[in-house]
């Protein structure tokens, strides 16, 4: 019995690795919000379960240091690797609320965001925090788990890491994160080229009115309204999308 408690010691670091990787970006349960004491327990409760459906297929306890360290970085790469696939994917909720933001002039002032680490629009950031409640309440944060677990029989742990396969892969979701942003944010695109155009019209006619400068507190109430009714819709589409990109992460297609 003794004899076996090294051995299934390194197989539970080795699920852990995966798993910890995967949660400090996966959507909802990653999110800088979520206190770190429920994250360690979420992490340690997660090792607990997957570890019975995945350790027949778990690698023996290496004899050398080397290949031990190289297993568990690995094992942590392929966890952020699909941590971040399914992150990119929330994040266009929030990146359609910074396009919105400077659409209709509420680009500044600019606040922290945690979610992205850099500043960001008051629009962006409530957005980002809906995308994490969304992801929670829906019970979305469900699929990336399931992709997580099996992703064991795509990528077998203690193997090596397909690289220019994982490039393609994030790349390909850079691409839809940031088509699908603005797809969410065009009808506000559309409906402020067209007001800029109209008050470039008004400027042409009387050049004498400070068209802009005047027009700027309505252009500002417009757009609130404007993005106050397509709130639902924003959503219903970006569930929508989320439901379909989490479908076709790694180890579910």
């Amino acid at each position: 019995m003794t004899e076996a408690l090294p051995l299934l010691a390194f197989q539970a670091v080795l699920v852990l690795a995966r798993i910890g990787g995967a949660l400090l970006l996966l959507p909802g349960l990653g999110a800088p919000e979520v206190p770190a004491a429920i994250r360690l327990a979420l992490l340690l409760a997660l090792t607990a379960l997957v570890l019975p459906l995945v350790q027949p297929g778990l690698p023996a306890l290496p004899a050398e240091l080397p290949e031990l360290l190289r297993m568990l970085a690995v094992e942590t790469a392929i966890g952020l690797w699909l941590g971040l696939l399914a992150r990119l994917l929330e994040l266009a909720l929030a990146q359609a609320g910074q396009v919105a933001a400077l659409m209709i002039g509420l680009a500044s002032p600019l606040q922290s965001d945690p979610a992205i680490g850099t500043q960001g629009t008051a629009p962006s950031r409530l957005f980002g925090l809906a995308a994490a409640l969304l992801v929670l309440g829906s019970g979305l944060y469900a699929v990336p788990l399931r992709a997580l677990t099996e992703s064991y029989a795509l990528l077998p742990a203690g193997g090596t890491l397909p690289v220019p396969a994982q490039v393609d892969a994030v790349a390909q979701a850079v691409a839809d994160s940031l088509s699908l942003a603005l797809r969410l944010a065009a009808p506000l695109l559309l409906a402020s080229v067209l007001g800029q155009f109209a008050l470039g019209l008004l400027s042409r006619i009387a050049p004498q009115v400070p068209v802009f400068v005047v027009a700027a507190p309505g252009q500002i109430l417009a757009g609130l309204l404007l993005l106050a009714l397509l709130v639902p819709a924003l959503i219903e589409s970006w569930l929508a999308a989320m439901r379909e990109g989490f479908a076709l992460l790694p180890g579910l297609r």
